[in-house]
């Protein structure tokens, strides 16, 4: 790695400029020419972060890590003279640490990362001391994770897991709705609810849409009055407001990581999330998988992989009408009556993606996180002074985004909820 220390040091917030437009981060001279690898760089999810860095902070060296030297060439096309592409095999070990050499960061955005038993990206880059973000979505691979704390403290390497919109954006929002309830309010958060709205697959490719079929294939964990308990995939259906230009939707509950870290880093009772998609045939379709499909096929990766050729010619398609809006929508609950929410939506989920997971990589290479392994809300590995950074650079081109404001004023319907449920 090239210079780990540089990461280490509590350098919040940078200044920031606009430039046409663009809202532009100046970091500080040590880091200003940092290299940053992002893997999975030509995939949907990669290449958006890719392009959202170089946009952020010019000077930063991008490499593009993949394993096709064709759709390398044209994302450094796209991105300019600051970057390179470098051909990565994750599941090599000597493509992996070769990569890693004399880079300051890895963003590790090559999914799914669902039905995996090793961490190989965050292995590698404890060992050659660079700096860590993953954009993780599942809650067996996040756990695993944190158990790599000791050997990032012992080698001084600071990495967030769960670093990308949601989960990573949500937690952080979740985060700060709890840390304002706490100190206005000196009033106990009783139940925190995660909503996710996308329509279509956000144009977020084939790898969500993978990920999506994993998930059927696992139990919900939710937390009721601080216990654990298991509930049926793409259950549970509520219909939530998620306020202008969205509107209200359908979202089924899914097992998702920021469900039990929340519960445990925020201490709070009872926890969940719920998912939902647009068009409503697609709800429909994966309520009927969930029913009509074993368990064990739905985790099984090659079988999923089938589903998804079979599938995503027809997602596309449809993704062309039902467009790419995502929206976040994260409600806190107190014992004294007091709701607060707060909202996060944007046109397009294959930008704001990148916007997010960029945000993450900027906070730590601004030294806003501690070595060690972390979640986005805890504190060692967002800063609660950079919380508010990080948000209004991942809110970069959202159509509505508000924090900490009771429901009534930012639901298009506003009214009192007497939805009688506890998860």
């Amino acid at each position: 790695m090239a210079g780990a220390s540089l990461h280490l040091k509590s350098t919040i917030p940078m200044a920031c400029v606009r430039e046409s437009g663009h809202l532009r981060i100046q970091l500080p001279d040590k880091t200003r020419n940092s290299r940053v690898l992002v893997l999975g760089g030509t995939g949907r999810v990669g290449g958006s972060t890719a392009i959202a860095l170089s946009k952020l902070c010019p000077e930063l060296r991008i490499i593009v890590g993949g394993r096709n030297r064709e759709n390398g060439a044209a994302m450094v096309s796209t991105l300019g003279v600051n970057s390179e592409f470098s051909e990565v095999d994750i599941n090599n070990v000597t493509s992996l640490e070769a990569a890693l050499n004399d880079v300051d960061l890895v963003v590790h955005a090559a999914g799914p990362f669902q039905q995996t038993d090793k961490c190989p990206v965050l292995e590698a880059a404890i060992k050659t001391k660079t700096a860590y973000v993953d954009v993780c979505d599942d809650t067996t691979y996040a756990q695993r994770a944190k158990t790599f704390y000791d050997r990032a403290v012992a080698a001084n390497v600071p990495a967030i897991t769960t670093g990308g919109i949601y989960p990573g954006v949500s937690n952080v929002m979740a985060a700060e709705l709890v840390r304002a309830a706490r100190s206005e309010t000196k009033v106990e958060p009783e139940r925190l609810r995660f909503y996710y709205y996308t329509a279509g697959t956000g144009g977020a490719g084939p790898t969500i849409l993978a990920t999506s079929f994993l998930l059927l294939g696992e139990e919900v964990v939710a937390y009721n009055k601080g216990e654990k308990i298991k509930l049926k995939p793409y259950s549970g259906m509520l219909n939530i407001d998620f306020g202008r230009g969205i509107g209200k939707r359908d979202v089924y509950l899914l097992n998702l990581p920021e469900v039990r870290s929340a519960h445990e880093i925020l201490g709070i009772p009872t926890v969940s999330a719920r998912f939902g998609t647009a068009p409503f045939f697609w709800n429909w379709g994966m309520e009927a998988m969930t029913n009509l499909l074993p368990a064990e096929y739905l985790r099984d990766r090659s079988k999923v992989q089938q589903l998804v050729q079979l599938f995503d010619p027809i997602v596309r398609a449809i993704d062309g009408i039902a467009g790419e809006r995502v929206s976040i929508r994260v409600d806190l609950e107190c014992s004294n009556g007091r709701n607060t929410v707060g909202i996060f939506s944007h046109r397009r989920l294959s930008v704001s993606v990148g916007t997010s997971t960029a945000a993450f990589a900027l906070a730590v290479l601004e030294g806003s996180t501690q070595p060690g392994v972390w979640f986005p809300e805890e504190p060692e590995g967002i800063a609660v002074e950079a919380r508010e950074v990080l948000l209004k650079r991942a809110a970069q081109g959202t159509f509505n985004f508000v924090m900490n404001k009771p429901a009534w004023m930012v639901e298009t319907d506003p009214k009192e909820l007497g939805l009688g449920i506890y998860v």
